[in-house]
């Protein structure tokens, strides 16, 4: 059984989700998601690299479709019996998407049944499988239950807020050990080694680092190098406690910052404080964006900022941490209460050579913004 949370908790996003069903008058829901796997019944794994479907019926059964190693998988991490784990066999020929349509036959539904696609968990090929196995048209399930799940129950953001410690051991751990000659891989084997040692998980995806001209990176790039007496380190990382993530963004000066890293920082860090004041429940995240955006463009930086500026947080699975919705520009979703979002405040100056960046999570509460972090968005010169 799984052990993050109640089984009171569990049926009761059980519930809610064959509600939701109910609502779009949906028989059956198709689930390739891991996230909302593990959401409605615990399920963990990186199985769904391989074809696997979790069948939610609007009558509150859950099914799960699954290969031979997996079951074990679903035995010991999720609310499932062993009567609801339906094994299919690799072997030559075989159609797992058939197998699937075979089964929810089987189930006893026949009338409106709708699929999950927007998700690392069904390739093309897969996708393309399912529908023509299928003797009817299916129909588009994506929001339903990436849209429950961004409502944090108090055990959820317990999860945040233990991330979120996590995250800011391993920032500990970076300025302890970020000086100039330092290795870069040493500095990440300390920031991972203190989410490890503090009970965390491998985050949705690699730490970020960069130094140098690849400071001005916000993704990963495979190769190392030895800080410089004078040099910049861009970090974007993100503890996870079973699963759930709290991410966070600074760029370390080694050395001594110049005036145009002074005026970078202070302005990053007039653009995330606008931010935070800008998340109110009821109001759309756009207005976040255009806090940011405001912010950058009246300081003459609107050139090196970005096109969004942060994202909603939850327990998501690789290929990347990122979960939706995001920040972007005129975006008309409506902010909740309890919702946990990172917030990035990146500078990314090309003809400068300079970066800096400032990030970190927040929960949305009945007033506003509460930061997770307790680390005050200071310039690091280390």
């Amino acid at each position: 059984m799984p052990f993050h949370f109640s089984d009171a908790e569990y049926a009761a996003r059980l519930s809610k989700a064959a509600a939701a069903l109910q609502a779009q008058d949906l028989e059956a829901l198709l689930l390739f998601a891991p996230e909302s796997h593990y959401w409605i019944c615990g399920y963990d794994t990186f199985g769904f690299a391989m074809f696997q479907c979790l069948i939610l019926g609007a009558d509150g059964r859950l099914n799960l479709l699954t290969r031979a190693p997996d079951l074990r998988q679903a035995q010991q991490t999720s609310t499932l019996s062993d009567a609801q784990i339906h094994i299919w066999k690799d072997i030559e020929g075989v159609s797992p998407a058939n197998t699937l349509a075979d089964l929810v036959k089987s189930l006893g539904y026949s009338g409106k049944i709708a699929m999950e696609t927007e998700t690392p968990g069904l390739t093309f090929a897969n996708g393309q499988s399912v529908i023509t196995a299928f003797d009817r048209s299916l129909h588009r399930g994506d929001g339903i239950i990436s849209d429950l799940r961004q409502d944090k129950s108090p055990a959820e953001l317990d999860m945040h807020r233990r991330a979120a410690a996590l995250s800011d051991d391993a920032l500990d751990a970076a300025l302890a050990s970020t000086r100039a000659g330092a290795f870069e891989g040493d500095i990440l084997a300390e920031m991972q080694g203190a989410v490890f040692r503090g009970g965390g998980d491998y985050a949705g995806n690699e730490f970020i680092i960069g130094s140098a001209e690849r400071a001005l990176l916000c993704r990963y790039a495979s190769g190392r190098r030895h800080l410089d007496v004078q040099d910049q380190l861009t970090l974007e990382w993100s503890g996870a406690y079973a699963r759930y993530h709290a991410a966070m963004m600074q760029t370390l000066v080694i050395g001594k910052a110049n005036s145009a890293q002074r005026q970078m920082h202070s302005v990053a860090r007039d653009a995330l404080e606008a931010c935070e004041a800008a998340i109110k429940p009821g109001r759309p995240m756009g207005e976040v964006f255009a806090a940011h955006a405001q912010v950058f463009d009246k300081a003459g930086l609107g050139h090196a900022r970005l096109n969004a500026c942060g994202y909603a947080m939850g327990a998501i699975y690789n290929p990347i941490w990122v979960d939706f919705p995001m920040f972007y520009e005129n975006n008309p979703t409506v902010m909740r209460e309890s919702q946990v979002f990172f917030l990035h405040m990146i500078l990314m100056d090309s003809d400068a050579g300079l970066a800096m960046c400032l990030g970190h999570s927040v929960e949305v509460t009945a007033h506003g913004a509460k930061r997770l972090s307790r680390h005050a968005p200071d310039l690091f010169e280390l």
